[in-house]
């Protein structure tokens, strides 16, 4: 039995299935659903959880290369949550583009993860290292 880590099993078998330069969505809980993508759930209830304790629980057994966010996060959101997500990224590269653009990429992705986050586009893409 897994005892520390991620627990959930479906993203568990995700994450084994990324390769290099392979992306990953992680979304916030109105984010659009792409019937080809495939798609883990983990939504509860507002906030819960939230695309970030989604982030910090995968980095630990995640490369990411890099990430895109839409630059209407940094825009219409307050410097709290910009400062974390920016703090649990590090020194990965992070680019902004514009929603819509960020939503074309979805497509090209071996899954996202829907959270509860309500934070106006929290949205974002990781590609593999």
């Amino acid at each position: 039995m897994i005892k520390t880590g991620i627990l959930n099993p479906s993203i568990q078998s995700l994450l084994c299935r990324v390769r290099h330069t392979n992306t990953l969505v992680i979304a916030d809980r109105g984010f659009p659903y792409w019937p080809q993508v495939e798609t883990i759930d983990l939504s509860l209830v507002d906030d819960v959880p939230t695309v970030l304790q989604v982030l910090e629980a995968i980095l630990k057994n995640y490369q990411i290369g890099r990430a895109w966010m839409a630059s209407e996060f940094f825009e219409q959101n307050s410097q709290v949550p910009i400062t974390a997500v920016k703090q649990a990224l590090g020194d990965i590269p992070l680019e902004h583009l514009p929603h819509i653009d960020l939503k074309l990429k979805v497509p090209q992705a071996i899954g996202l993860i829907r959270t509860g986050d309500t934070i106006q586009y929290a949205n974002m893409i990781l590609e593999s290292a």
